[in-house]
């Protein structure tokens, strides 16, 4: 196995990383956004009324998304476990 399956087998990992953390990074993202903009155009500097509703979507969008990200990482495990068992 050399240098170049090894950083091909890091790049992986990162993309998977990315697909399973980034829909719900991204609803975060949006939520907060949106929240701000909602905050700055009323005047309202409540901080739970920005925290409140971002936790909510946020452990609602991950309840959603779970079988997703399940199913991404098992794929990933499972590719280098055989990727493993191959150099054995």
């Amino acid at each position: 196995m050399g240098f170049d399956a090894n950083v091909e087998i890091l790049r992986m990992a990162f993309w998977q990383i990315i697909m399973a953390a980034g829909p719900v990074l991204a609803i975060a993202l949006a939520v907060g956004l949106t929240i701000g903009i909602i905050q700055a155009a009323t005047s309202i500097n409540e901080m739970t009324l920005s925290f409140v509703p971002k936790l909510i979507i946020v452990l609602v969008s991950f309840a959603l998304l779970a079988n997703f990200m399940l199913i991404r990482l098992t794929d990933y495990f499972a590719f280098i476990f055989d990727r493993i068992s191959t150099l054995g």
